[in-house]
């Protein structure tokens, strides 16, 4: 228990003496309270109101995407992406082992099959060369559609998720979806804030989802935004959410199966004020990291997780990477007998019972990611004031 002792002691110096002590919290202050009052005394709570244009546009102005659609949930944002790329039931879609289930249940929703993609240890994302050998070996182009040879189902969209807030390699992936005519969609629900060079992440695909769940850097309460620079389909993802409705003053009338997916205007207030704080919020995660980073030099056979080279990442989630699962499940034992609330690794969807059979290539990188990494305390308001 050495090791797993000098990480605790380690975590005590560091973090302060609250238990518990959660992986990520939300901060609320007078700004949320001062919006949300301001909505409840106009009456408009539901899925009309200037609250809910005005976060939209603050998307956009903070990404530099032309286009945010706010929906409920990350989930309700990633669902319509993949409506909208034309995904259909009996297709596949690329998305990786290593992340949330959420990633990967839309596209069962929609009668699709996940087929599953290994991480690289740089930036925790799909792992581009292997991605491009992968395919080279399994696909053909049949009338332009990318089409597995070993099932006979058209694989229709690549989904890159940007892991724990770090950006993934979206120039080499995004060449590998234009030469297999592959829709390309992100899921950058961990990633508001991060940045691959001059490019907020969610800027490379045709669409992206983004989630304001509690847990996440700022937060809405629930809700989520889909981001597009395509006019088209910003069009037709603000019709669907809005259960395809046809403008009218009086008449309900419909033109397709759409969804009751836009955001609430009271959440939209509460998002309105959180985004006046995400400069300061990663500005405190940064400095958060970066303690992480000098107190972890000393522990030998431990690995904090960097932003990735030319990136600025949010750091959503702290990462340490240790050198094996016994170490890992020793180490989430004896924190949380302390009320000291780490958790490993979402457990990858190939080992999910409801996904054991879906189509994968071979997963090394993700199945020893998920055996070694542990996320950290990772609050904003562990970083100090600003």
């Amino acid at each position: 228990m050495t090791f797993t002792k000098s990480i605790l002691d380690t975590l005590r110096d560091l973090l302060p003496e609250q238990r518990p002590l959660g992986l990520h919290e939300p901060e609320f202050g007078k700004t949320e309270k001062a919006l949300i009052t301001d909505c409840l005394d106009s009456g408009w709570v539901s899925t009309v109101g200037g609250y809910v244009d005005r976060f939209e546009q603050d998307l956009t102005d903070y990404t530099g995407i032309p286009h945010a659609i706010a929906t409920v949930n990350g989930t309700a944002a990633l669902h319509t992406c993949l409506v909208l790329a034309g995904v259909q039931p009996g297709d596949e879609v690329l998305l990786p082992a290593l992340t949330f289930v959420g990633s990967a249940n839309p596209v069962a929703q929609l009668g699709a099959t996940p087929h599953f993609v290994d991480a690289e240890t740089e930036t925790l994302g799909v792992d581009p060369q292997c991605l491009a050998d992968y395919l080279k070996e399994i696909t053909e182009l049949r009338n332009d559609i990318c089409v597995n040879r070993r099932t006979g189902r058209p694989i229709r969209a690549l989904m890159v998720v940007h892991v724990l807030g770090h950006p993934a390699r979206m120039d080499e992936l995004a060449a590998i979806a234009e030469r297999y005519r592959l829709t390309l969609i992100e899921d950058a629900a961990e990633s508001l804030g991060s940045w691959r060079g001059k490019r907020h992440t969610g800027s490379w695909g045709r669409l992206a989802a983004l989630s304001f769940n509690g847990n996440k850097i700022i937060t809405s309460g629930g809700g989520g935004a889909i981001l597009t620079s395509d006019p088209d389909m910003a069009r037709r993802a603000k019709h669907l959410t809005t259960t395809a409705k046809r403008p009218h003053p009086w008449a309900f009338e419909h033109d397709a199966v759409g969804y009751n997916y836009r955001l609430p205007n009271l959440n939209a207030a509460l998002g309105c004020a959180q985004l006046e704080h995400l400069p300061e919020r990663l500005t405190q995660k940064r400095r958060l990291a970066e303690r992480y980073t000098t107190a972890f030099t000393d522990i030998k056979n431990l690995h904090f997780q960097l932003e990735p080279k030319d990136c600025r990442s949010n750091y959503w989630l702290n990462l340490l990477l240790l050198p094996d699962a016994e170490q890992r499940d020793q180490l989430l034992a004896a924190a949380h007998a302390e009320d000291i609330r780490l958790r490993p690794f979402w457990t990858p969807l190939h080992q999910q019972p409801i996904y054991a059979d879906a189509p994968r290539m071979d997963l090394p990188c993700t199945e020893t990611l998920f055996a070694r990494g542990v996320c950290l305390p990772s609050s904003a308001n562990l970083g100090g004031k600003v």
